[in-house]
């Protein structure tokens, strides 16, 4: 048989069950920090505030900022697990142990990311049953929001699987997802509409790659968007076929990574 048409499952598991035991010693900090947080931005924005203002696009204040939340806990931890999970093999230096076996990129790729992607879609999840303790929650399309979100993990550990090989140090793994990623969340609609904007920065907004991201993801909920769907998935799926374009250019030239 062809080796370039075997696929080496066993080493896929293997690496997909390292990082997933990883996950699981670290549960506090990966899974429940994260929903606590997110239930403070429920008791503060979704019951104090929330309760001053009036719906939004026939959706109950609460209700609406819902979707948001769960992306903005889908971007950090899909950033944060899956830049993590490549970068210590670079620290300790075992990625060469990595590399020199009888695994292919793709297959490597596989394994980090679709356990970081696995990571992220179950603390999603779980967001979303903790919100429905505190606001109503109704998904009109839920096929789209299961496919979205699964669409969503995978981008963004795919694009954080590319900083942990960028990076230098543990200081640079956060430098991308603090500086860049959160303001550009906090700015993508996640407590509001941009419809609310005046036209001026409403404009601006729509230059937000995460605008889209958000209202693709809140249109699964209840049938609103503050722009196409249509546009909103050809946004998701342009950055993730410019993460596997990355991803390839790194395998391809060895950079950061056989240095």
């Amino acid at each position: 048989m062809n080796p370039a048409l075997t696929f080496n499952y066993h080493a896929v598991i293997a690496i997909f069950r390292f990082e997933m035991t990883r996950f699981a010693r670290t549960l506090w900090q990966s899974l429940v920090t994260p929903v606590i947080t997110t239930a403070l931005y429920f008791v503060v924005f979704g019951a104090a505030i929330g309760a001053r203002m009036g719906d939004i696009e026939g959706v109950q204040y609460g209700s609406f900022i819902v979707p948001g939340l769960i992306m903005l806990s889908l971007f950090t931890e899909s950033l944060n697990n899956a830049s993590f999970g490549i970068h210590m093999p670079k620290f300790t230096g075992t990625i060469y142990e990595v590399l020199s076996a009888p695994v292919s990129a793709f297959e490597i790729v596989l394994a980090y990311v679709g356990a970081a992607a696995t990571k992220s879609v179950l603390l999603g999840l779980i967001i979303l049953a903790t919100a429905s303790l505190f606001v109503p929650i109704h998904v009109e399309h839920p096929l789209w929001m299961a496919a979205f979100l699964v669409l969503v993990a995978t981008t963004f550990s795919l694009f954080g699987f590319i900083i942990g090989i960028w990076a230098k140090g543990f200081e640079e793994l956060q430098f991308i997802p603090m500086l860049v990623i959160t303001p550009l969340t906090f700015l993508g609609g996640v407590f509001y509409s941009i419809d609310m904007l005046p036209a001026g920065w409403r404009t601006v907004s729509l230059f937000n790659p995460i605008v889209y991201i958000i209202s693709g993801f809140r249109w699964s909920f209840y049938g609103t968007a503050d722009v196409s769907i249509g546009i909103s998935l050809a946004a998701t799926l342009s950055f993730l076929l410019l993460c596997i374009v990355l991803v390839w250019l790194i395998f391809r030239t060895g950079y950061r990574l056989k240095q």
